[in-house]
């Protein structure tokens, strides 16, 4: 029998951000401004995954992410898991999901919205978390995150 061996190296302290689908990793990369910590960052891309085929998996060391930081990761890739390191053990690891509400984190769609025309922060609420639609407080638009940019 083939003994089991790590794909991407282990870290001492940090957040592993897994099951990322590999069309995404760079999405990821790009949405949490990852090119420009000063942590040592490990990207695996398009490893071999049971669950889901092939996926992409990021680790940060010495990162742990806000609540807002892992809004934007739930929109760009909502369902992905996220580990908590300490001591090169986990100590937490959890679903990422949207919130049922999205402050300040995509922009409206609609260019007659107050929040594309005065400076203000956005404000959405997820009406269906798995098909990802939303409703703009101030316009009450509905679309899909999908239809939406991230700020």
């Amino acid at each position: 029998m083939k003994p089991k061996e790590l794909q991407v190296a282990a870290i001492e302290n940090g957040t592993v951000i897994d099951h990322i689908p590999s069309e995404k990793l760079f999405d990821v990369v790009r949405l949490l401004h990852l090119e420009q910590m000063p942590h040592s960052i490990t990207v695996g891309y398009n490893l071999k995954s049971q669950k889901m085929g092939r996926k992409s998996i990021i680790k940060i060391a010495g990162k742990f992410f806000s609540d807002s930081e892992l809004n934007t990761l739930a929109v760009a890739v909502p369902n992905c898991s996220l580990v908590i390191i300490r001591d090169y053990s986990v100590v937490e690891k959890k679903k990422v999901t949207l919130p049922d509400t999205l402050i300040d984190t995509i922009h409206c769609p609609n260019p007659k919205c107050i929040t594309n025309n005065e400076p203000m922060r956005t404000r959405f609420h997820v009406l269906n978390p798995a098909l990802g639609i939303v409703r703009c407080d101030y316009c009450n638009r509905e679309t899909t995150l999908a239809e939406v940019t991230v700020k």
